[in-house]
């Protein structure tokens, strides 16, 4: 479903930029612009009895402190849910908030390549044994921002250089420490912007 949807914003980028920018029209970003973000997930899959359900809901704003440099902040909230027939085999909620900040190399154009990082809290509950687990993550994104329009764009991140630790809630447990670098083309977020 990604590669399908890359493949529509390849096209539809190459489409306009076959045709000139009407005239009079701006396109990009500038300092003091407010803008509004997001991405929604589901996903859903069913191998004979089990099945595995998953959402998630990221909004986002952000301000541009330059005109190559914006601030923000993010919410995230999602669940997760594993079956076995009648059984559930594991339920998870999530929530996280974070800051992060991006670079764009061509903020007044219509396409610009922009550098992400961001730091987040994240907590995950365990609702059948009830263990809760929380840590902070950092991550570097290398992305794509496309205007459609003078104020609506969709932008994609691609892979992610991160660490991250976490740690239950339980007496005497111990974090989890993660580092890892994954430019992989599987691991592509996109989303919406709308510009104030």
């Amino acid at each position: 479903m990604k590669k399908l949807f890359l493949c529509a914003a390849v096209a539809v980028f190459a489409f306009s930029s076959m045709n000139a920018q009407e005239e009079g029209k701006t396109y990009g970003f500038s300092q003091g612009n407010i803008y509004a973000s997001g991405s929604l997930n589901f996903n859903s899959s069913k191998t004979g009895d089990f099945k595995d359900n998953s959402f998630n809901f990221i909004p986002c704003v952000g301000f541009f402190v330059s005109d190559n440099v914006a601030v923000g902040a993010q919410l995230g909230i999602g669940s997760s849910k594993s079956e076995n027939g009648s059984s559930t085999i594991s339920e998870f909620s999530t929530f996280a908030v974070g800051a992060y900040a991006k670079y764009y190399f061509t903020p007044a154009e219509q396409f610009s390549f922009f550098g992400r990082f961001g730091v987040n809290y994240e907590s995950a509950k365990n609702k059948i044994s009830d263990v809760k687990a929380d840590g902070f993550a950092f991550e570097l994104n290398p992305g794509l921002n496309y205007f459609l329009s003078e104020c609506i764009a969709i932008h994609a991140t691609f892979g992610a250089l991160g660490y991250s630790s976490f740690k239950q809630d339980t007496p005497g447990a111990e974090s989890t420490n993660n580092f890892g670098l994954n430019l992989d083309l599987k691991d592509i977020g996109f989303g919406v912007i709308v510009v104030f």
